[in-house]
């Protein structure tokens, strides 16, 4: 049960596959609803060739909040040389689809990233998916590398403010035939100043040797293209190497597959979504290896802290084989995202590249986002904070004057 004011756009009550269906909810939904009442009379006034009072009286709040979300600030930001109103978005993993990523900009986020898709359809672990995490520390946070993480980080259904969940999804997708169109429908949603950004990734399957998995990242990332994407961001940060292992973690193979996407898409921008770093050096690794020689564009960072979740007698929170550790997100995770973009913005200043910084992870409050810009990101996502609060982009813009 959720014990707070804001019903969350994703139901995690719900499956997966229901949320894609059925989704989004709260106010994101009521967000498409005002849309279509305003499309709806737009319709009949082209019809009638006039709209009576009635009709204009009915529409008007819909389509001055569309156009309030939409106005476009007179020095508007860019990122990676696209305009937006406003940095700040949601990242891959909530927005399940176009009704998700349009609902997301109406209620003025003004970058959207499309959840991850394969080269095929991918099945989804098993429900539940999500499940409130309660780290010990008073501030709710989790610290990369201590021992917490390996002992057991308590995890329930107390969806308590300020929020923390896992995230034990598995990357599911859709078959190319159902998302790339859906993907052309949510691009085509995008407002003046807001930017669809596509996540794909490449699925390593048995036996499949390094280089096919190469051309399988490749592969999706023109069925993408296709789709008439600007840019794109590549997910190297889930365990898509198998149990607990990330592509991320491995820089040289990273450099190896971005040179290949970059020979495809062309002048696109391109993004790599990072996990966390302990390490400095391979950080910079990660840099030399893809921004270096001009195969990435930017990073998107951080993803989700890998903890041991376990209830309140100790036994593993998540049912089923390989499940008893889960990516944690949320408000656990800020400090540790906002490590990330310092130490990844001195590297950029340090070896004189250029390079955009989209940081992630725990941003709930406008000062939050601050932070983030304060700490050297050029853009700031907000998946969790925004779950639970449709209203945080409004909030953060009412609160610097945007």
């Amino acid at each position: 049960m959720t014990n707070q004011q804001f019903e969350p756009f994703y139901d995690v009550n719900l499956t997966y596959d229901d949320n894609y269906r059925r989704g989004p909810f709260g106010q994101f939904a009521q967000a498409l609803a005002g849309e279509a009442s305003a499309l709806k009379g737009e319709a009949a006034a082209s019809n009638s060739g006039t709209m009576d009072s009635a009709a204009t009286s009915e529409s008007a709040p819909a389509t001055d909040e569309t156009a309030a979300t939409h106005a476009t600030p007179t020095e508007p930001a860019t990122v990676l040389g696209f305009p937006v109103n406003l940095p700040f978005g949601i990242p891959a993993g909530p927005l399940l689809n176009s009704r998700f990523t349009t609902a997301a900009f109406r209620m003025g986020f003004d970058l959207a990233v499309y959840k991850t898709v394969r080269s095929r359809a991918w099945g989804c672990n098993p429900f539940p998916n999500v499940l409130a995490v309660h780290p010990k520390a008073a501030d709710g946070s989790l610290t990369p590398g201590s021992p917490e993480l390996d002992e057991g980080v308590l995890a329930d259904t107390r969806y308590d403010l300020p929020i923390s969940i896992s995230n034990s999804f598995g990357v599911p997708s859709r078959d190319p035939d159902v998302w790339q169109p859906d993907m052309r429908d949510a691009i085509a949603a995008a407002g003046p100043g807001q930017l669809l950004v596509p996540s794909f990734q490449g699925s390593r399957v048995a036996g499949m040797s390094t280089d096919e998995y190469i051309a399988d990242h490749v592969a999706t990332a023109r069925l993408v293209c296709e789709t008439g994407a600007q840019l794109m961001e590549m997910n190297t940060s889930c365990p898509n190497e198998g149990h607990n292992r990330l592509l991320c973690h491995d820089p040289h193979l990273v450099g190896r597959i971005t040179e290949a996407v970059k020979n495809e898409i062309g002048d696109r921008p391109l993004i790599v979504k990072l996990a966390y770093f302990p390490s400095d050096i391979e950080l910079e690794t990660m840099v030399r290896e893809t921004v270096g020689h001009g195969t990435a564009q930017g990073f998107s960072t951080i993803n989700t802290i890998s903890a041991k979740l376990v209830d309140a007698s100790g036994n593993q929170a998540l049912p089923g084989e390989g499940r008893d550790r889960s990516g944690v997100c949320g408000n656990a995770i800020r400090g540790a995202g906002l490590d990330m973009v310092r130490r990844l913005s001195a590297i950029r200043e340090r070896l004189g590249l250029d390079f955009a910084i989209i940081g992630v992870g725990g941003v709930i409050e406008p000062e939050h986002y601050l932070a983030y810009r304060e700490a050297g990101a050029d853009a700031v996502m907000s998946a969790t904070g925004a779950m639970w609060d449709a209203t945080l982009a409004r909030r953060i813009k009412a609160a610097i004057g945007a």
